[in-house]
């Protein structure tokens, strides 16, 4: 009782807010998260693309470079002669353009470069080349000459004329800089549109699914309320299988346990006035009879004096027990927990009871087993439980019926039965446990008790770590069990203890 659920309208559009707010999180980070994934992507296969591109042109480029080495010596003629280096630099830079963004290098056998069409001093630099995995006789590298990355695709020279420069390899080369700026520039116009169109069909579902939750709140917080405002029937339509629907069943269960609880509580605070009301008369009106003395002789002053001492034990008793069953649910009652040996114990009892069993020609019987170990209880609260069991087979069988107590093993446990036919009023095994149950509703306080005993039992049994429940056997006599954890102490029974009073 001490948690409370409460969602207001401001609660609602605070958490449609926040709800807003972290989905376009969660949206602007994807989109940064695939818009970098994507750049990577495309980069990747624009570079890819852009070798494969020099890979192919590289050939053509050799072609070239070779027509260049030769100067025709007469028009028409086939003869020709080598060209000197000078000359021949001189006509690769006139053909350097045909190249376009390409940018021309010649390597001797060393791959060491010895003609740059850019002119950028990095002659005498050597290149490492790798075979080409898509195109024969082409070689590839990424290399960094003069402070740029290059992506090089390279060829052998072809036919067996010399070269000028003594060269043995074409290579053409492309700036990486320049691939990656076309490549985000054509990427980044189609992304920026992708993670527009994507930030509003998020933004569209977030309000969706915020609906979705916020109204199952909204209902849970009004439910809240009118709980609070006493309403304790009041129940949620929140079903599935999701955490709402868990929440929503949690929800209900908690109100049943709570309009439970007050009607137990009602319950209670009435039957206790119910209770007290019939000793608190005979003692107004016995104690008013001796004060303003209408009591005339000795026999009626002494019979109204026993009335009213009779009836102060009875509110007394009744406190002590309501006290009792108040410590115990609380767990502040004491306990100390020792091996007791039951059958002593449920023979002393059985001692306590006879005369009262005598009176009414009642049969007790015992049946316990030698070889059962002692019992892990403590002995004065396990002298309460029996009391009150044996007690209200006694008081309740038939005349002339048979009182049966019997304990066996079962487990790590010990079992003790108290059974004895039910008799005319068959009281229900579940709720003989409740506060004031009583199976005859007509019979008076005085010769049933208040109804306590056996709601005080079951709770110090589950102290003790055992259980206290009822049942009807065969042959309808009602059985009540108690079942409560063998002793570890195994060895000679205990001796009985003494029996305590029950306060």
């Amino acid at each position: 009782m001490g948690r409370r659920l409460s969602v207001g309208a401001d609660g609602k559009l605070t958490l449609r807010l926040r709800l807003v707010a972290a989905a376009a999180g969660i949206v602007a980070i994807s989109l940064l998260l695939g818009g970098a994934l994507t750049w990577v992507l495309v980069r990747d296969l624009e570079f890819q693309s852009v070798q494969d591109q020099l890979d192919r042109q590289v050939t053509s480029a050799a072609s070239v470079v070779r027509a260049q080495e030769c100067v025709t010596v007469q028009a028409g003629t086939t003869a020709c002669r080598t060209a000197s280096p000078s000359d021949f630099v001189d006509r690769l830079n006139l053909d350097a353009p045909r190249l376009g963004s390409a940018r021309l290098f010649l390597l001797d056998n060393q791959r060491t470069i010895v003609y740059d069409s850019a002119q950028a001093g990095t002659e005498g630099t050597q290149v490492s080349l790798t075979p080409s995995r898509r195109f024969a006789g082409v070689f590839e590298a990424r290399t960094s000459l003069d402070d740029q990355n290059l992506l090089v695709a390279a060829t052998r020279l072809p036919g067996k004329r010399v070269d000028p420069l003594g060269a043995a390899y074409v290579m053409i080369a492309q700036p990486e800089a320049l691939v990656a700026t076309a490549a985000a520039g054509d990427l980044a116009s189609r992304l920026l549109e992708a993670g527009a169109v994507a930030l509003v069909v998020a933004m569209l579902l977030v309000l969706l699914v915020s609906r979705s939750l916020t109204r199952p709140l909204t209902v849970l917080g009004s439910a809240a309320e009118d709980i609070a405002a006493g309403n304790y029937s009041r129940r949620v339509d929140i079903n599935g299988q999701d955490e709402l629907g868990m929440l929503g069943s949690a929800f209900n269960r908690m109100a049943e346990a709570v309009e439970r609880a007050r009607k137990v509580q009602r319950d209670f605070l009435a039957n206790v006035s119910h209770e007290l009301k019939t000793p608190l008369t005979s003692l107004i009106g016995f104690s008013q009879a001796l004060v303003d003395g209408s009591l005339l002789g000795d026999a009626e002053r002494t019979r109204a004096a026993t009335i009213v001492h009779e009836e102060s034990e009875r509110v007394l008793r009744m406190a002590q027990e309501l006290l009792d069953l108040a410590r115990v649910e609380a767990g502040t009652i004491s306990m100390h927990i020792t091996s007791v040996d039951l059958g002593g114990q449920l023979e002393q009892e059985l001692e306590m009871v006879r005369r009262r069993a005598e009176a009414r020609r009642l049969a007790l019987k015992l049946n316990v087993p030698d070889d059962i170990p002692p019992v892990a209880a403590d002995p004065e609260r396990l002298h309460q439980i029996l009391d009150n069991l044996l007690d209200n087979a006694v008081k309740y069988a038939p005349d002339g019926s048979t009182v049966n107590a019997t304990a066996r093993l079962s487990g790590g446990s010990v079992e003790t039965v108290v059974a004895n036919p039910a008799g005319a009023h068959r009281p229900d095994p579940d709720r003989m446990f409740d506060r004031f149950y009583r199976a005859d509703p007509s019979r008076s306080a005085a010769a049933g008790g208040v109804g306590l005993g056996l709601s005080i039992s079951r709770e110090l049994a589950t102290a003790m770590k055992g259980r206290l429940w009822a049942d009807f056997d065969d042959s309808g006599n009602l059985r009540v069990h108690l079942m409560l954890p063998a002793s570890r102490d195994r060895q000679a029974k205990a001796d009985p203890v003494a029996p305590a009073a029950v306060a």
